[in-house]
């Protein structure tokens, strides 16, 4: 054990995931790209607190769905702690769908407005009913 940690620096030992591989570079082009766009968007605001605050919510809560999303596949099916990162995904698309829909709804008139928060709704619910009342029927 003690020879392995020896070969293998401390520095890069933390960019490898627990299950011993590297992130893809698409992993890390897309983290880059969407902080940079994040940071952007934060440097253009002129101080509009709610759009900072806006992109900074979307940001953390993209962030922390995609840690959970890879502890989900990690996670072996029969594992209870399953279920709690489930919720957890589901929690952070729908903060996230709300926080878009918001977004979206705030700019159309009425009629559009109720659309895109049904749609928003229909989108949370559907999520809801497939990730916790949905049973997949076993083939003989």
């Amino acid at each position: 054990m003690d020879e392995v940690l020896l070969e293998e620096p401390a520095n890069q030992a933390a960019l490898k995931n627990h299950d011993g591989h590297w992130p893809s570079l698409l992993t890390v082009a897309g983290f880059v790209f969407l902080t940079f766009n994040s940071v952007m968007v934060v440097y253009r605001s002129n101080g509009d607190m709610g759009a900072i605050s806006f992109v900074v919510f979307s940001y953390l809560d993209l962030v922390a769905l995609f840690y959970f999303l890879r502890q989900f596949e990690r996670t072996p099916a029969e594992s209870p702690r399953r279920e709690h990162i489930k919720m957890a995904v589901w929690l952070l698309t729908t903060m996230l769908t709300t926080a878009f829909s918001y977004k979206v709804a705030e700019v159309m008139p009425l009629p559009v407005q109720v659309v895109v928060w049904a749609m928003a709704g229909v989108t949370v619910l559907g999520g809801f009913y497939a990730f916790f009342l949905h049973r997949e029927a076993t083939k003989a």
